[in-house]
């Protein structure tokens, strides 16, 4: 079952305890004090981010919303807050061993900066498919990469599989005590920065840092809701809440590459589960549009993954209880990615649009059609003709126009425009 972005999903209260993974034995618990001693580790390593008052959202919402810029933080995203933690509670003896760590790109830059930082040999093995500047800015960090598998979790299981052999320590990405603690560093954070919160949103991808922020917020200010956001094509939790065990779902095509977790981890599982989290997924559309405007009107350059929160509170602002805080987990974003992304939000945002046309194939024909457009406000980006569809006679034609225009209510007002002077359209994206 895959629940809708309009349906949330309140974590049922466990009827037995989840057993805790190989590797963390009876103590899969996280409570406030490991957090407070996870923050003192991390002073003068991570930073303490600032919030911004987004007035777009706040409009919308009608209640104060302020964004926690974690895109700011070291290495692009929150993960230095976890890795460096776990690491650094490792033995002597562990860290000469060295340790070994499998991500998309976020926790590979957080692991290897921790890695530095600390004087330990790190190898990370990434996803084939990997974006080549997560890959290029983890390397540079002074870490050993390692290309394999098609996923996050298939990179995991090469990781683990490294650990065995090698002894290297398994850094894993979300499913540890000590990373979740890390994570929740953040909450404490938001507690001084804003102590008026009553909602905070948070991107979920294995529920690391959604865990840490919902064990400090239920025990320093139970008062606060806590709402985790997925993305539609890849959201694993919801299943699991209901089966209350890790159900694991390969991940669909989905542009929020930081997120994209095929089965919840075991610590945060339970945490979430206890704590009765509520979990909420948005759509790629939705998470373009908050995208791009994260970086019309807040000029926060963020990943898919770091705008998913904003999206669910776009998607449906009169469901949210401010004021409200909104986590931008990461800002790392492929170039190549950021311009498509761009465009999607466009679309989404009613600014571009596609149109498909047939026309007599006559001198004159397409003029008289760009001239239309011109004539309803509309600017011509790209023109591509088609003359092989079956359905067309001898000398027709079919003509793709992309358009820039001002929203959805001129985008129908162009359609309008075209079909009152006569043009067949076809088809409209």
């Amino acid at each position: 079952m895959i629940m809708s972005q309009t349906s949330p999903v309140s974590s049922p209260k466990p009827s037995h305890p989840i057993t805790p993974p190989f590797g963390i034995g009876n103590h899969a618990s996280v409570e406030l004090p490991d957090v407070q001693a996870a923050a003192s580790r991390l002073q003068g390593v991570a930073k303490v981010t600032p919030v911004q008052r987004f007035r777009l959202l706040s409009e919308m919402v009608g209640q104060p919303v302020w964004l926690k810029c974690e895109n700011l933080q070291r290495a692009g995203s929150f993960k230095i807050r976890g890795a460096y933690n776990r690491m650094a509670r490792l033995s002597d003896e562990q860290k000469a061993r060295g340790v070994v760590a499998a991500s998309a790109g976020n926790h590979a830059q957080g692991v290897a900066l921790a890695a530095q930082i600390l004087g330990i040999d790190a190898v990370i093995y990434m996803p084939v498919e990997a974006p080549l500047p997560k890959v290029e800015a983890t390397r540079g960090y002074g870490a050993e990469i390692r290309l394999a598998g098609n996923s996050v979790d298939e990179a995991l299981t090469y990781a683990r599989a490294e650990a065995e052999q090698s002894g290297r320590t398994l850094i894993h990405p979300f499913d540890h005590p000590d990373v979740v603690a890390g994570q929740g560093t953040l909450a404490l954070e938001i507690l001084q920065q804003v102590p008026d919160v009553k909602t905070v949103v948070v991107p979920v991808g294995g529920g690391g840092l959604i865990a840490g922020i919902a064990t400090v917020l239920a025990q320093q200010a139970p008062q606060v809701r806590v709402i985790g956001v997925q993305a539609e094509n890849a959201a694993a939790y919801p299943d699991s809440l209901v089966a209350q065990k890790p159900i694991p779902r390969p991940p669909g095509d989905t542009m929020a590459d930081g997120i994209a977790v095929g089965t919840p981890g075991i610590v945060p599982l339970e945490i979430i589960s206890r704590l009765g989290v509520e979990i909420r997924t948005v759509t790629e559309g939705q998470i373009a549009r908050a995208l791009l405007a994260l970086l019309e009107r807040s000029k926060q350059v963020v990943e898919p993954s770091g705008a998913a929160g904003v999206a669910a509170l776009m998607a449906h602002p009169l469901d949210f209880t401010g004021p409200i805080v909104a986590i931008l987990s990461g800002g790392n974003i492929d170039p190549l990615l950021l311009m498509r992304v761009i465009r999607r939000g466009l679309v989404a945002g009613g600014r571009y649009l596609q149109l498909r046309v047939e026309l007599d194939d006559r001198p004159g024909a397409l003029a008289s059609l760009i001239a239309a457009v011109a004539q309803n406000g509309a600017n011509v980006v790209d023109v591509r003709h088609s003359r092989m569809e079956s359905r067309l006679g001898v000398y027709g034609v079919v003509i793709t126009l992309e358009l820039e225009t001002k929203g959805h209510e001129h985008s129908e007002q162009v359609v309008a425009g075209l079909r009152k002077a006569g043009f067949e359209i076809l088809g409209v994206q």
